[in-house]
């Protein structure tokens, strides 16, 4: 029997992670039974194609604690996060990935600095991601640097899905009425208190990324439409920049031909053409990301879909996809 309300509840999103698991519930049971609190390990198949949910699904038979939710399709990292905190219990909640680069060990510490400093927010701090690639790591400042300047000096440099958060922050996220919401941008625009516990990055241990590049570009799109209207201000100044440059050039030909010179060639106008267009494709494509929001937010489609959970559904077992 599991505790109807356990004091911690850990989150997982999985997606084809079935070469890591082993080495995964190698190094989380024994992490959570020592902790000496109630707990349930949550996690959340994002519509795995390979044996993970069969795995984890065997896995339950002999670890109470341990919680499956599937979805019925992939739905994204985020998605996941979000499915993973409208079913957790616990009155804490930490959020980590299943390929160890995020050291579980670190969850006792997170624990630590909570109850010490009683803070609502512990965020995991990378402070060495040597580990990384250097593309990587050079995107990721980037990245951080933008969301800074565009969201505000609230945001941690370097933290990633790696933290835990208090039961008044798991209820004050799944009150809000976004869809889309990425993690690590809406619990610090929260407020709550916070603290930050540093550690290593350490390489996967199995398997490979599923943030690919296109994935991380979608991740930044939405980061930055969802938490600013900077890009359409900066819609407009291109649009004012455009127009002076147009009046610059009318007043250019307006001189050539009263002074009674002739144009050389078509090198001007199709430079002037070339720069006013590519102005304006820009400024259609932001307006088309913040138009595709609205557009998504109106059909009101829920962000995922639950089609599994082992907690409730503890009197049948799911049939799951072999390869």
């Amino acid at each position: 029997m599991r505790d109807p309300d356990p004091e911690l509840s850990v989150v997982v999103p999985m997606y084809d992670e079935e070469d890591v698991l082993p080495m995964f519930f190698e190094r989380m049971r024994p992490l959570l039974d020592g902790l000496g609190i109630s707990y349930e390990l949550l996690v959340v198949d994002d519509g795995s194609r390979d044996t993970t949910a069969a795995l984890l699904l065997d896995a339950t038979k002999d670890w109470p604690r341990l919680r499956v939710v599937r979805l019925l399709r992939n739905s994204g990292h985020q998605a996941a996060q979000s499915a993973g905190f409208r079913r957790a219990r616990g009155e804490y909640v930490v959020t980590i990935d299943a390929d160890l680069q995020d050291p579980p060990e670190v969850i006792a510490e997170f624990l630590a600095a909570a109850r010490e400093r009683d803070v609502d927010v512990v965020y995991g701090v990378r402070s060495d991601r040597s580990s990384d690639s250097r593309a990587k790591r050079t995107t990721a400042r980037m990245y951080y640097r933008l969301m800074c300047r565009l969201v505000g000096k609230q945001i941690p440099f370097d933290a990633g899905d790696f933290r835990l958060v208090s039961r008044r922050v798991v209820d004050a996220v799944n009150a809000l009425p976004e869809d889309g919401r990425v993690f690590r941008l809406v619990i610090p625009w929260l407020g709550f208190p916070s603290a930050e516990v540093r550690y290593v990055r350490a390489e996967r241990a199995a398997g490979t990324t599923k943030y690919s590049v296109s994935k991380m570009l979608r991740l930044a799109f939405d980061s930055v439409t969802a938490f600013s209207a900077a890009p359409l201000r900066l819609a407009t100044w291109l649009g004012l920049l455009g127009g002076s440059m147009s009046g610059v050039f009318v007043v250019g030909a307006l001189i050539i031909k009263l002074t009674g010179r002739s144009i050389p060639g078509w090198t001007s106008t199709v430079l002037a053409v070339s720069i006013i267009g590519a102005i304006q494709l820009l400024c259609l494509g932001l307006l088309g990301e913040y138009v595709a929001r609205l557009f998504q937010s109106s059909q009101r489609r829920p962000q995922f879909l639950v089609g599994y959970d082992s907690l409730e559904d503890q009197g049948h077992q799911e049939p799951v996809r072999q390869r």
